[in-house]
């Protein structure tokens, strides 16, 4: 098994219709406003930007992300990741009751020394981490929609 390679699903039921969502999750410098993991996010050009997140453990994340689709009909936006991540990163948003569901998957190895070091013994508290960030971004992109 490599440690350092994680494969993440989170599922965001969200109360505003798709091209709302949709809207809301491709503009990625905004996503600070309503993610506070989401620390900062520098746009280097129309595709491609610098973000840096940070969870609850003590560590910042940095990574370059580089548009790789971006489709409104099929609701689906993704990524290539490098940096202390590699990998790729897909929104897919579809319509669900009255609001929206969007689908979260990453695929991505983790680059960052420190925490390839501590990739067998704090494995379960990095998971844990990416849960916890994930649920707090479903809460707060809730609240910015109902604000809008």
């Amino acid at each position: 098994m490599d440690w350092n390679h994680y494969r993440f699903r989170s599922l965001w039921s969200l109360p505003a219709p798709p091209a709302t969502v949709y809207a809301a999750l491709e503009r990625a410098e905004d996503y600070p406003r309503w993610w506070r993991q989401v620390r900062e996010v520098t746009r280097l050009d129309d595709t491609t930007g610098v973000f840096r997140i940070r969870s609850v453990l003590p560590y910042d994340m940095t990574f370059t992300a580089r548009e790789v689709r971006r489709d409104p009909g099929a609701g689906v936006l993704e990524i290539a990741m490098s940096g202390d991540i590699e990998g790729r990163a897909r929104w897919t948003v579809t319509p669900r009751g009255a609001g929206t569901l969007a689908r979260y998957d990453q695929v991505v190895e983790v680059r960052k020394p420190l925490l390839r070091r501590l990739a067998v013994p704090c494995r379960p508290a990095f998971r844990a981490n990416h849960r916890l960030m994930m649920h707090a971004g479903a809460r707060g992109l809730a609240r910015h929609l109902e604000a809008v």
